[in-house]
């Protein structure tokens, strides 16, 4: 066979494409094998990252979960801890007012009422009850955070996540805790006005009721025991006693000055003559005058001047018809000249009692009333009585 020169550039030409198309699928396939591999490799790298994240979310949401548990039990806590506080503070309220009511209704000012367990400028932001309050820190802890929007953070609005809830929690509670101690403050500067009141008072009637030669009695209960330091917890109680002990004080002078003769015997009537030496109205010469003379129209109404006992009820010398009451401490009034008498000996009679009817009977010479104040059986000026009896008024109702 003759071999033609285009027939050995034809089978040049076959081996070289031949050739060229081996060189080109062994490349392919070699390259599309390492293309796979790197591409399994990437998406093998991908799971793992997937996988490590969703096991630190989920590790957040543990976190989270414990984290918003514990808080809610915290935030429990911290609500009993402020209940007990609103409930000690009406508890306390109460007893002012029931020792008030007991002591004294008139001491409660008309503008003083209850003293409220949540201050009124709060009472929209903060829960009054139990189950209130639990329920809105159960929600305010428990409310997930969310993802604030491109335009709230424009505003200025701050996403709400686990460390501002739990600062808003904080505020929320030290809001209420400065309100109870607010209220708290308030009561005990309540007590403190009121026993430094009742002290004053006491000690103004006491006052009083020495410079006309009257002690009332004040010895206080013995007491003692080993010193042990005072207890913030106690101020409540020991500020209570003391209020306690200066309104029964205040009590017993009231009630001692209220029984003791320091009325008018006969009000609206003039004094016609006065205590001390004067001209005697039967001889002229000087003559002491044991008491005060009122002008009184024979059947005028004469009334008590104290709370006490009739130890007399009758015609007595020159007194005409006498009735004298024995009052305590030593002190004896008498009423003389009285055209009736309405009582008899032995009556307890209580200050303003009607004793008799103003006359002229005895050692008179026209119808009026002769009063007399005797301690320990000397006479004494009425008129010092009634001029304290004038500034006893507006202690002693």
């Amino acid at each position: 066979m003759t071999v033609r020169p285009w027939m050995f550039a034809v089978a040049v030409c076959f081996v070289g494409v031949m050739s060229i198309g081996y060189l080109g699928a062994t490349t392919y396939l070699v390259l599309r094998d390492n293309l796979i591999g790197a591409t399994m490799a990437r998406q093998a790298r991908m799971q793992h990252e997937y996988e490590d994240r969703i096991a630190a979310l989920r590790a957040q949401v543990d976190r989270v979960t414990s984290r918003q548990l514990l808080d809610q039990q915290v935030v429990e806590e911290k609500v009993e801890k402020l209940m007990e506080q609103q409930m000690a503070l009406a508890l306390r309220h109460g007893k002012i007012d029931a020792l008030l009511d007991a002591t004294n209704p008139a001491a409660k000012t008309p503008d003083e009422g209850p003293v409220p367990l949540v201050r009124p400028d709060t009472a929209d932001q903060e829960a009054s009850a139990p189950n209130a309050s639990k329920s809105a820190f159960a929600s305010l802890l428990g409310k997930p955070a969310e993802k604030p929007a491109p335009e709230r953070l424009a505003l200025g609005y701050a996403p709400i996540t686990e460390g501002n809830v739990a600062d808003r929690a904080d505020r929320l509670f030290s809001h209420m805790t400065l309100s109870l101690k607010d209220i708290e403050r308030e009561q005990m500067e309540r007590i403190t006005r009121l026993t430094l009141g009742a002290s004053e008072t006491a000690s103004e009637i006491s006052s009083i009721l020495r410079r006309n030669g009257i002690h009332v009695d004040e010895q206080s209960d013995a007491v003692g025991g080993p010193y042990v330091a005072p207890s913030s917890a106690l101020d409540f109680n020991a500020s209570m006693n003391e209020l306690d002990a200066a309104l029964l004080r205040l009590e017993a002078m009231r009630d001692t000055a209220r029984k003791l003769p320091f009325a008018n015997p006969a009000p609206g009537q003039a004094i016609t003559s006065r205590f001390g030496n004067r001209p005697d109205p039967f001889f002229g010469g000087l003559a002491m005058h044991a008491g005060l003379d009122f002008r009184a129209p024979t059947g005028t109404p004469i009334l008590s001047t104290g709370a006490g006992t009739v130890i007399t009820a009758g015609y007595s010398g020159g007194y005409g018809i006498l009735v004298e009451i024995d009052h305590g401490h030593g002190l004896v009034t008498r009423y003389g000249h009285l055209s009736k008498a309405k009582v008899k000996k032995g009556d307890a009679i209580t200050t303003g009692d009607l004793i008799g009817l103003s006359g002229s009977t005895g050692r008179s010479t026209g119808p009026h009333l002769h009063y007399e104040v005797r301690r320990n059986g000397d006479a004494i000026d009425p008129l010092q009585f009634i001029n304290a009896g004038k500034k006893l008024e507006r202690l002693v109702h």
